[in-house]
């Protein structure tokens, strides 16, 4: 079968990708060996939020007396009905992939793929039959799975992924999480909301180190309050199981300490599915467990190209998106903007939420840049005060010399829908003065980032 492109995986990189390939006029066809989506459709991004939402809701109900609303009776949670929405809008947004598809006259070929040493692509379908694939551009987007200690293998029953977090048919009492970034805090959060006891573990000195120090701060403040048990600058040494409990030693700054739990649950980053695709037939360039690729995703092999986890940039989705969408602009002729890292959104749905885009106030001085920071925390926003969700700031930083915006923080109620307006203001080389001068409506949670910029000039007027 000939085909125009030919795309590996079908998650956020390699289903946009098809998509807007289509939409140039190519015949693409994709081939997928799961379900139509990839990761993020299916066991990431949209079920772990559907099960958030749950979690708020249910936080939201515990908190009703503070807005004057009075619920009688026992507020019970059904775990297996939470699950269950959860695996039902996955299963939606799947299946809007599928429309899509053939909205754009995708074909779409289920089966494994793999690449020849002469450019073909090799389908081994679930029925054991084989289909040969041609095309002069062919995109691996396969992304990537969860990453394993190699002595705390995940065996899926007590020492779990993501995807069996996500599944589990009872609720657990107690789960030790091992691994502090966007997937350990999201997940932590949720089971402590719903009443597990959840002791959170991160070897590195704070939680989501990757984030500003202060977001990690207010972050951990939040779930301590909530009853979380945390351990920073601490590795997980090794799991015993004992029949129905999990012991896991545990090495603190404090000396060893052993906590029972009835799962583990190990959210220590990816590993990208590049094994067995046909790289080392066809020579391509890997390195650190990634495929080397130039800033319009071509490796070294001419009409071979990579997106997503797969490649040494940020492991998240709309990252792939963006990716698949410059990687096939550039094979129609066009003339794409090649991205710009600096200006990548993270986002982390954690209650509160936290969001940050470009430099963290560190990150902006060891790159030698003379700053201004503003800073307005929600205690003083009046919409927050309202709606009862006080906790957090936004916090910016400013180029002292030119005005630019270098970096942004924000830690608070729906921070993720608020963050969207920086990354533009990034993209437009908005200075400090242009956002304090952009008014913003009243009562808004968004008028903090106004007010954060007028405090980094010494403007504000609500501290």
């Amino acid at each position: 079968m000939q085909f125009d492109l030919i795309v590996i995986g079908s998650g956020p990189g390699g289903y946009v990708a098809a998509i807007r390939a289509s939409q140039l006029g190519m015949k693409v066809a994709v081939v997928e060996k799961a379900e139509l989506g990839g990761i993020c459709l299916n066991w990431g991004c949209i079920p772990t939020k559907a099960l958030l939402k749950s979690a708020e809701v249910l936080s939201t109900i515990k908190s009703a007396q503070q807005y004057g609303i009075q619920i009688s009776g026992e507020i019970k949670t059904d775990f297996s009905a939470v699950i269950k929405r959860s695996r039902d809008v996955a299963q939606m947004m799947s299946k809007g992939i599928q429309f899509l598809f053939k909205k754009n006259n995708i074909t779409l070929i289920e089966g494994t793929g793999k690449l020849t040493a002469d450019k073909k692509v090799v389908v081994e379908k679930k029925d054991g039959s084989i289909e040969v694939l041609e095309s002069s551009h062919i995109i691996i987007a396969t992304g990537a799975r969860a990453k394993q200690l190699p002595h705390i293998p995940i065996d899926g029953n007590k020492i779990i992924s993501y995807r069996e977090a996500l599944t589990l048919q009872n609720q657990p009492k107690k789960m030790l999480v091992m691994g502090s970034g966007a997937i350990g805090v999201e997940l932590a959060y949720f089971y402590q909301t719903l009443g597990t006891e959840v002791t959170l573990v991160e070897y590195l000195p704070r939680i989501i180190p990757l984030e500003d120090e202060e977001a990690s701060k207010e972050l951990e403040r939040a779930f301590k309050k909530a009853g979380m048990k945390i351990y920073t600058g601490a590795e997980v040494k090794k799991v015993e199981i004992e029949g129905n409990i999990c012991k896991s030693f545990i090495q603190t700054t404090k000396g060893e300490e052993i906590v029972e739990t009835d799962l583990v649950l190990s959210a220590v980053g990816v590993t990208a599915n590049i094994e067995n695709i046909g790289l080392e037939e066809l020579g391509i360039r890997v390195e650190k467990g990634k495929i080397l690729v130039d800033e319009f995703y071509r490796t070294n092999v001419d009409g071979i190209y990579a997106i997503g986890d797969v490649i040494p940039t940020p492991a998240l989705a709309h990252v792939a998106s963006h990716e698949g969408i410059v990687c096939v602009e550039k094979i129609a002729g066009k003339n794409p903007k090649p991205i710009n890292y600096r200006r990548i959104p993270s986002a982390i749905y954690t209650s509160p939420e936290v969001a940050s885009v470009g430099l963290t106030e560190k990150a902006a001085i060891e790159a030698g840049y003379e700053i201004k920071v503003g800073k307005f925390p929600f205690t003083a926003s009046g919409k927050a005060k309202a709606s009862g969700h006080i906790a957090g700031f936004v916090k910016l930083i400013f180029d002292a010399k030119y005005g630019q915006l270098l970096g942004a923080t924000l830690v608070g109620e729906h921070v993720t829908e608020m963050i969207a307006e920086l990354v533009v203001a990034m993209e437009l080389e908005t200075t400090g003065h242009e956002l304090i001068h952009s008014i913003h409506p009243h009562p808004t949670l968004s008028e903090a980032i106004m007010e954060a910029a007028a405090q980094a000039y010494g403007e504000v007027i609500h501290l």
